[in-house]
C-alpha cells in the first residue's frame, strides 16, 4: 500500500519538503493576531510602568516609556517564540499545540525557520532567546530603578538585535530569497516590514544610548 503524500504546507518554495508536516489548527491570520494582541499588551504594560515616578520624583518622557514597552515586548517575543524554536527546532514541522501553531503561522512570509535547523540558524535564535530575551527584561528593570547601567544594557541588547536581524536578512538574500513568499503583501508587508522593525528601532536606541553615555563621559571628564 502506497504511503499517502504529506499534506500541503503554506511555505515557499512550494517544492519544499517538510517531513512529518502537520497543518496548524489555527489559521495564519489568527496566529498573527494573537501575537499582535500579546505584543500590544506588553507595550501597554511597559508604557504604564514607565508612568511611575523615578528616583527623585522625575517623570519619564513619552519616548522613554515607549522604549520600556519595546524592551518588554522583546523579552516576550525572544523568550517565548524564539525560545520555542531553540528547543523544538528539530521537530517543528510536525509539532502541534498553541505555540507550534503560532510560530508556524508567523513564519508564512518566510520559511527559513520551519525548513531549517542548521547550526547557524539554531545558534543565532538560541542567543536571541536566552541572552537578548532575559537582558531585555533586565533593561526594563534597570530603567525603572534608574540603575547606572541602564544605557549600557540598552546599547548591548540593541546591538545584538541589530546584528542578528542583519544576518537574518543577509542569509535570506544569499539564498536568493527562495524561502520568501513572493506575493507583495507577504514579502514586503509580512517579511520585510515586520522584520525591518528590528533594524530601525535598535538603530534608534543605539544612537540614544550612545548620546547618553557620551554625555555622561563629558561630565565626568
Amino acid at each position: 500500500m502506497e504511503t499517502p503524500p504529506p499534506p500541503p504546507h503554506p511555505y515557499w518554495p512550494r517544492s519544499l519538503v517538510l517531513p512529518g508536516y502537520v497543518p496548524a489548527d489555527w489559521p495564519g491570520w489568527q496566529c498573527a493576531g494573537a501575537v499582535a494582541a500579546a505584543g500590544a499588551g506588553l507595550m501597554a504594560l511597559g508604557w504604564a510602568l514607565g508612568g511611575t515616578k523615578g528616583r527623585g520624583g522625575a517623570s519619564r518622557s513619552s519616548v522613554r516609556r515607549l522604549a520600556l514597552g519595546w524592551f518588554l515586548l522583546c523579552a516576550g517575543i525572544h523568550g517565548v517564540l524564539e525560545g520555542y524554536f531553540s528547543l523544538q527546532h528539530r521537530g517543528l514541522p510536525a509539532a502541534t499545540g498553541l505555540l507550534a501553531d503560532i510560530f508556524s503561522g508567523c513564519m508564512w512570509g518566510h520559511s527559513q525557520h520551519p525548513s531549517r535547523s542548521d547550526g547557524f540558524t539554531v545558534a543565532m535564535e538560541s542567543v536571541t532567546a536566552w541572552v537578548w530575551g532575559p537582558l531585555s527584561l533586565v533593561t526594563v528593570l534597570a530603567f525603572l530603578r534608574q540603575h547606572p547601567s541602564r544605557y549600557i544594557l540598552q546599547l548591548l541588547v540593541s546591538l545584538g538585535q541589530l546584528y542578528g536581524d542583519v544576518l537574518y536578512f543577509m542569509t535570506a538574500a544569499q539564498d536568493g530569497w527562495v524561502h520568501s513568499d513572493p506575493r507583495p503583501l507577504y514579502f514586503w508587508g509580512y517579511f520585510v516590514a515586520i522584520n525591518g522593525i528590528w533594524l530601525l528601532v535598535p538603530m534608534a536606541l543605539l544612537l540614544d544610548a550612545g548620546c547618553q553615555l557620551a554625555k555622561a563621559q563629558r561630565l565626568l571628564d
